[in-house]
């Protein structure tokens, strides 16, 4: 062998041992970075629970989406903290590190379970929404009832206030025509009830979009979210 084979083969292995270090000190970093991780998201989750409101269908779904749009920071955290394996571990990291696989396991369960109460609290806001609606609605056709028979017997005064309230329901009545005032209200009256019979549909058909739209997402969320930590689970048997 050559002095030039030699040096070369010298710096090589003085290359390759500085590039061992380097990422050895890559990994310590990289796994302090999910312990950083997993500690923010206990911080995350200790204030999505605060002034809790158990048995409310909306606590509960609002509650439960905010935990499945939060659960990528865990995850990365718990990729993060299992990364290189038990390479370079230290005794009291081993049992940390058994600890968090099965914490990944719960999370998983608990994930999983979030599904079907995401569906029963949907069916229960969408119910609960209707129910409201329609009292809603039907205080406003009874507002519109009412007018209805005030009018035949009222005085100009009353007549006028009553178009000031047509006014206020999105109805143009002119107050100040008091000799055809009543006719024009009572003209006005099966409008309005037509109005508000349309925009109950439309709010009604609002919500419901709106509220699907979460539920689809926030319960496919949880899906995904249950089948990663799962995967985590049971790619760190190792540290089992």
């Amino acid at each position: 062998m050559s002095k030039s084979e030699g040096f070369d083969v010298s710096r090589s292995v003085e290359e390759l041992l500085r590039f061992s270090g380097d990422q050895l000190r890559s990994i310590g970093r990289i796994r302090m970075v999910g312990y950083g991780l997993l500690v923010l998201a206990l911080f995350d989750t200790i204030q999505v629970f605060i002034s809790p409101n158990f048995m409310n269908p909306n606590w509960e779904l609002q509650t439960m989406g905010a935990l499945v749009e939060r659960a990528p920071v865990p995850l990365l955290g718990f990729a993060l903290v299992f990364f290189g394996e038990d390479y370079n571990r230290t005794g009291l990291e081993d049992i940390l590190l058994k600890l968090l696989s099965w914490v990944c396991l719960l999370l998983a369960v608990v994930s999983l379970l979030f599904v079907p109460l995401g569906i029963n609290n949907t069916l229960r806001l969408n119910r609960i929404n209707n129910q409201q609606i329609t009292v809603q609605s039907q205080q406003q056709l009874e507002q519109l009832e009412a007018i209805e028979q005030q009018v035949s017997q009222g005085s100009t005064e009353q007549l006028q206030t009553l178009a000031l309230e047509l006014n206020r329901l999105g109805l143009s009545v002119d107050s100040t025509n008091t000799e055809g005032l009543k006719n024009e209200i009572l003209s006005r009256i099966p409008q309005a009830r037509e109005q508000v019979q349309t925009q109950t549909q439309q709010v009604r058909q609002n919500q419901r979009v709106n509220l699907l739209k979460n539920s689809v997402k926030w319960n496919l969320g949880a899906l995904v979210s249950s089948a990663l930590f799962f995967m985590i689970w049971r790619g760190t048997r190792w540290s089992r």
